[in-house]
């Protein structure tokens, strides 16, 4: 729909267009600003084609992108509940209704079984979009049952992390699940199940200082934030300027906290040769 201002007699006029774009159908980058369709940006893997930055997708998005084919969701029937009545500007209640019904999801975190090149993968994905991706009792507990499950079954054990840290709602009961997680993940190490971190944007709090850190191989997206506090309140705290890329995905590679770093075109393919390169390892 357009409307036209006749400026003075004769055929000179100023024209304006108004059009409206569906919701949903244009992207634009956070880094260099390029817009583009959701179709190209999704056909490119959610990667920027101008820049290469890597968007947050969620865990859905991940099972997509990794698994052969068919995944089978396991644990969806574990719900976070209020048990401490929490309020802070409102219930969390309320917080997690909202997260339910605006997300579609039932927690930060879910896990898929399925096949990578052919090869059983078990993945816990967090999504940021619920509550922050933080880690609250759900998260822990999810992730205690999937590592049950890969001891079963003896099927390697990924987990993609994307978080704000603990869950402040649930209090004490969001930071015990540091421990719990890492003691199963110990138990998953005693059976000589391979167990694959990666990290993505953001990492940072209590799953950093937990199952982030913990897998027998680290890797993560380019330019993720990893970190325990972030920089800003490094900063402030220190009282001193923090090198260029601090907490970056390559900052950390380069001081040996993460073993290597995949462009997300190429992680099913690096999931695939992993889980080859464990299955054969006798023999390599």
């Amino acid at each position: 729909m357009g409307w036209f201002k006749r400026l003075k007699d004769g055929i000179q006029t100023t024209t304006k267009f108004k059009k409206e774009a569906p919701d949903g159908l244009w992207y634009q980058c956070k880094q260099c600003h390029e817009t583009f369709t959701v179709k190209e940006l999704k056909e490119n893997f959610y990667i920027c084609s101008k820049c290469e930055h890597h968007a947050r997708i969620g865990s859905h998005d991940y099972f997509d992108l990794i698994f052969d084919g068919k995944f089978e969701l396991l644990f969806e029937d574990i719900r976070s509940k209020d048990f401490l009545e929490f309020t802070d500007l409102k219930n969390y209640k309320d917080r997690l209704d909202v997260a339910w019904e605006k997300t579609d999801l039932t927690d930060a975190i879910c896990v898929a079984h399925g096949k990578v090149g052919k090869r059983p993968l078990c993945i816990a994905a967090m999504d940021f979009s619920f509550i922050g991706g933080s880690m609250g009792s759900v998260v822990g507990e999810r992730i205690s049952r999937a590592v049950d499950h890969c001891i079963e079954t003896m099927t390697p054990f990924m987990i993609i992390s994307k978080s704000g840290g603990a869950r402040m709602m649930e209090s004490a009961f969001s930071l015990m699940q540091m421990a719990k997680t890492s003691t199963k993940l110990a138990q998953l190490s005693r059976a000589k199940v391979p167990y694959f971190s990666f990290m993505t944007d953001p990492t940072t709090g209590g799953v950093t200082a937990s199952f982030a850190m913990l897998g027998d191989l680290n890797f993560a997206e380019p330019k993720a934030l990893i970190g325990f506090a972030g920089p800003r309140v490094i900063k402030e705290t220190i009282k001193r300027d923090l090198p260029e890329g601090f907490q970056r995905s390559e900052f950390l590679l380069d001081h040996g906290f993460l073993d290597f770093i995949v462009d997300r075109k190429e992680l099913k393919t690096k999931i695939a040769d992993l889980l080859f390169l464990f299955e054969n390892k006798e023999e390599i």
